[in-house]
């Protein structure tokens, strides 16, 4: 557990039974170049594959949790526009195909397939969340077996109104929010606030943003105190219980529909790399302001 990142911080507690992997981006609200989300993975794999380990927190640096994926920032640009300084990431898993189809293998593997993967990692993971949890930082926080919360967390995905494309790489919006909330928060880019997660049951406890990190190390040494094999087993029930229902199946079909959107929005934008060029079309992720909050009935 001791290789230096760039991107991502490791520390551990308890003689290693409780690790926390923190996305170290601040100043981009730990917006998701690349690179970051390939060193998350090797962080994640270095955890599973420690035996000390019982339970993984994943928080990050500063003022929010994640704004998403990078969509404009010289480092995320550098990441994934075709040349020497690119990510080496972007060379393999059909990095060097053409056209649609590199689009859609670089975003299988990068998008959807690794968090498919950290969702089953075989530890239990808890994700400790601030501020603003936006469109992919949802697919983070989603992966992770609990969330746990500061009082001032938004949860929003504005993907859809500040980018005009159905942003789904992994959909687990409908069993998150619900099927209605869902289709609003996609449709109008609102919020909804640590509260109403936790209502939802998106949110297992919401604590003082003070006191985020030492209440979340102690929710994780209460879960660090079952053996391994029965806390594995609750979490592969929980998952069998939510496959069975569709999950994995609904997963995989919204990324099929979402590629068709990418391919459509790239089409008629842009002929560039998609990402690489998308600052044009939307905010700057670092400098947008929150979202706006749902429109709450009146009493």
């Amino acid at each position: 557990m001791s290789t230096e990142y760039e991107f991502v911080q490791v520390e551990t507690h308890d003689d290693g039974r409780v690790v926390r992997i923190a996305l170290n981006r601040p100043a981009a609200r730990n917006a998701q170049n690349r690179g970051l989300l390939v060193e998350l993975g090797a962080a994640f794999a270095a955890a599973e594959a420690d035996d000390a380990v019982r339970v993984v927190i994943l928080t990050g640096a500063g003022p929010s949790f994640s704004a998403g994926h990078d969509m404009g920032s010289e480092i995320g640009m550098r990441d994934v526009t075709p040349g020497p300084h690119a990510h080496p990431s972007t060379r393999i898993h059909g990095g060097t195909r053409h056209g649609v189809e590199a689009q859609m293998l670089q975003e299988w593997h990068y998008f959807f397939a690794n968090t498919v993967a950290w969702r089953n990692l075989r530890k239990i993971t808890i994700a400790q969340v601030q501020g603003n949890v936006l469109a992919a930082g949802l697919m983070l926080a989603w992966a992770c077996d609990l969330i746990v919360a500061g009082t001032d967390t938004v949860f929003a995905d504005v993907v859809g109104t500040r980018l005009g494309m159905c942003g789904v790489e992994y959909f687990a919006h409908p069993w998150e929010f619900g099927p209605r909330k869902a289709k609003e928060l996609l449709l109008t880019g609102d919020c909804i606030d640590a509260d109403e997660a936790h209502r939802l049951g998106m949110v297992s406890k919401v604590f003082p943003l003070d006191r985020l990190a030492d209440d979340t190390l102690g929710f994780a040494r209460r879960i660090a105190r079952l053996p391994s094999v029965t806390s594995l087993l609750i979490k592969e029930s929980v998952n069998q219980a939510v496959d069975a229902m569709g999950f994995t199946t609904a997963l995989s079909s919204a990324f099929t529909l979402h590629q068709l959107n990418h391919a459509h929005w790239r089409e008629l934008n842009d002929d560039g790399y998609p990402v690489a060029k998308a600052g044009h079309f939307i905010d700057d992720w670092r400098e947008a302001g929150p979202p706006r909050p749902a429109v709450k009935d009146a009493p």
